[in-house]
């Protein structure tokens, strides 16, 4: 029975130091790392746009009528001063007619006024005939001209009008809308209704792209641009920022500032009010040192520090020192727990894989995955840490081809 006992304590204690030894063994951290290398970032700014020509006009009608007859339709090139629809006549050539009697009367009125007064001088001359008549026919003959004149622009205004009811292209160019058809009601009232819109000229086009306010800054005119449009995804466009405008817009409290883009289409690819995605190069470094960006946000597990560490020996000794200049020199010391230095911070693997290692960089420009290292202690080659190995991570490292376990932006990733 004894030996029984004996066996069965053998047992779970060999049992215990392999569970043991198993959890410290996989307590320890496995890091993805990436190599610090060199080559070329690019910092961009993202936008959305929409496509438009460079001069676009909204061609539309002065008079209300009834459309009588259409001349231009979509897509057509059309010349400045060439017809492009017509209103029914009819209304407006009888006011034309009706203003032209009325001016004819005023004649006649004129006319006849003049004699009165002829007449009411020579009476009053032979002193047949008292001033106030004479005074009367003087204002009916002043009266009769300025009717004249009344009548003359009433048959102006109809003139106009009647011009008006033919619809002529203001520029040259091509024909991108109609809004009516043959027998529609145009009713001019406060505004001119649109009736056809006219580009001007299709191969040169621009881009209005709407750029957010923490961006704007960075762009400037005569900065490449690349964009896309859905039609044609797997085509880059180019063009260069002509203009940076400054009638912000304010959208649910984002205050976007619109970029003009000119943008060449000599092939006509591009059509208007297409939507662009749009993307401009503010910054380029060329064959520079760079770290992954994943590398500067990864930070090791804060561990507890016994109260006999560096860091708390080196706090209680400025605690000792009285004055302003102690508590600026603990707050230098100690600022959360670690020491504030400038720049940005990457971690090494330490010595046969012991603890990560920082290292202080200065960060330069910067894209979606590189930061251009402007100083610092890392060289091309070195080893980052860019975050920590999951279980599933390491199934999938394991039946990746060499076991790496760097992806996209972690060129030559390793574990450790």
């Amino acid at each position: 029975m004894k030996k029984l006992i004996w066996v069965v304590l053998v047992v779970a204690a060999a049992a215990g130091a392999f569970v043991l030894l198993r959890g410290k063994k996989t307590a320890e951290p496995k890091f993805r790392t990436a190599v610090v290398d060199r080559g070329d970032v690019t910092q961009t700014v993202t936008a959305t746009g929409t496509l438009s020509a460079v001069i676009t006009v909204k061609v539309g009608s002065v008079v209300s009528g009834i459309v009588a007859a259409l001349h231009a339709d979509f897509n057509k090139q059309v010349k400045k001063g060439e017809l492009l629809a017509e209103l029914d006549p009819t209304p407006f050539q009888a006011r034309v007619d009706l203003s032209r009697a009325s001016l004819e009367k005023a004649r006649v009125e004129v006319r006849n006024s003049e004699i009165g007064l002829r007449r009411q001088k020579a009476l009053e001359a032979q002193g047949l005939a008292p001033q106030a008549d004479l005074d009367q026919a003087q204002a009916n003959y002043d009266s009769a001209v300025a009717s004249v004149s009344q009548a003359q622009a009433t048959l102006e205004q109809a003139l106009t009008d009647l011009r008006n009811s033919r619809i002529v292209a203001p520029i040259d160019g091509v024909v991108v809308d109609r809004q009516y058809d043959v027998g529609q009601s145009v009713a001019a009232s406060f505004q001119a209704p649109t009736i056809f819109t006219i580009a001007q000229d299709l191969t040169k086009m621009q881009v209005s792209a709407d750029v957010s306010e923490s961006d704007i800054g960075m762009c400037k005119v005569g900065q490449t641009v690349r964009f896309s449009v859905d039609a044609y995804p797997d085509q880059a466009f180019r063009g260069t920022i002509s203009q940076i405008r400054l009638n912000a817009t304010v959208n649910q409290n984002v205050v976007t500032y619109p970029v003009i883009i000119e943008v060449p289409n000599p092939d006509l690819a591009l059509r208007p009010n297409m939507t662009a995605n749009v993307t401009i190069d503010v910054a380029v470094a060329k064959d520079v040192l760079r770290v992954p960006n994943a590398s500067l946000r990864w930070r090791p597990e804060e561990k507890e520090k016994s109260a006999t560490s560096p860091e708390e020996r080196a706090a209680r000794g400025a605690a000792g020192e009285k004055g302003p200049a102690a508590a600026m020199k603990q707050f230098d010391r100690t600022a959360g727990g670690k020491t504030r230095k400038a720049g940005q911070t990457v971690y090494t693997i330490g010595p046969e894989g012991g603890e990560p290692k920082p290292v202080e960089i200065k960060g330069g420009v910067t894209d979606s995955r590189f930061t251009q290292v402007v100083s610092g202690e890392l060289k091309a080659g070195d080893i980052v840490i860019v975050g920590l190995v999951t279980a599933k991570a390491d199934a999938s490292a394991g039946r990746a081809p060499g076991g790496a376990t760097g992806g996209p932006g972690s060129p030559g990733g390793r574990r450790f």
